[in-house]
């Protein structure tokens, strides 16, 4: 993917610095990922991510707070993630405008590591990248595109571009109205019925997510086949499918909150391939049409 030169976008967090560092005992940082990943795909809260964590040893003793020190590779992530956030700003906002769907408030980046305050709750690395509708802020620790590569076999800049932009996509979804609505819903249902709303939510994520990658192609050139085989690769990592056949070997539908490993690369190709925000309403879909 081609960034050189483009800006880096000014709505970042970086609380980092002067963080808790957690000694980690059992699992290792991205074996926490993976387990919480794993468990919120599986439909779980946190609760249910600690709890799951904590019975593989995973949760040791805090230490005291110390000043963080940076690798190269992780210092480039985070420039990477910044300029990422840039081309969204840019392109949602044009997006917009053109197809008067009001003003794009732009989203806040925050990169923390291990666990970090949101109007959501406290925010912890075993979650993954997340977004928070109470704040309007992306939460991402950075060791989480390490674990994509090392754990789920998912690499590449674009890779990790799209995870940025399907957060950004739950951002639109808060701003057309249409996250809220799910949520409330989501809460006069039974958990089966909920889980079929989520997934609903997340593909429309996906497929926000390709528009992005659409027009951040169309206006720059910064993508190749290869960047969007790295994208539809990834996608397909994260299906709730192969996640729960990864971790319990078999799959349970009912528990699906994301959708499967070909909904996802199907969603994130149409978003890629059309552009068009209209072809994205998961809502008005049956199960098989998904």
């Amino acid at each position: 993917m081609k960034l050189d030169g483009r800006r880096e976008s000014g709505n970042v967090e970086d609380r980092r610095r002067g963080g808790t560092a957690g000694t980690v005992a059992g699992l290792g940082l991205g074996g926490i990922l993976v387990v919480g990943l794993i468990t919120l795909l599986m439909g779980g809260n946190l609760g249910d991510v600690v709890q799951n964590v904590q019975n593989m040893g995973g949760i040791g003793a805090q230490t005291e707070q110390t000043t963080q020190e940076f690798t190269a590779e992780e210092e480039a992530l985070a420039k990477f993630s910044r300029q990422i956030l840039a081309s969204t700003e840019d392109i949602w906002s044009a997006y917009f405008r053109q197809n008067r769907l009001g003003t794009y408030r732009n989203p806040t980046l925050v990169l923390y590591t291990n666990a970090t305050s949101t109007a959501c709750g406290t925010g912890q690395a075993a979650m993954g990248p997340f977004y928070c509708s109470g704040d309007e802020k992306l939460y991402i620790d950075l060791s989480f595109f390490s674990t994509m590569k090392r754990s789920l076999g998912a690499d590449g800049d674009f890779a990790y571009a799209y995870v940025i932009a399907h957060e950004v996509g739950h951002h639109v979804q808060n701003l057309l109205g249409t996250l809220g609505q799910a949520h409330q819903q989501m809460a006069r249902m039974s958990k089966a019925d909920a889980n079929r709303v989520s997934v609903r939510i997340e593909l429309q994520a996906d497929f926000y997510a390709g528009i992005w990658g659409h027009y951040e192609s169309k206006s720059f050139g910064s993508l190749d086949d290869n960047d969007i085989m790295e994208a539809i690769n990834c996608a397909s990592k994260i299906g709730d499918d192969y996640l729960q056949k990864k971790s319990q070997g078999y799959a349970v539908e009912e528990s699906f909150t994301h959708g499967t490993a070909q909904q996802r690369m199907r969603w994130l190709k149409k978003g890629l391939t059309t552009g068009d925000i209209s072809q994205g309403n998961t809502f008005n879909l049956s199960d098989s049409q998904l």
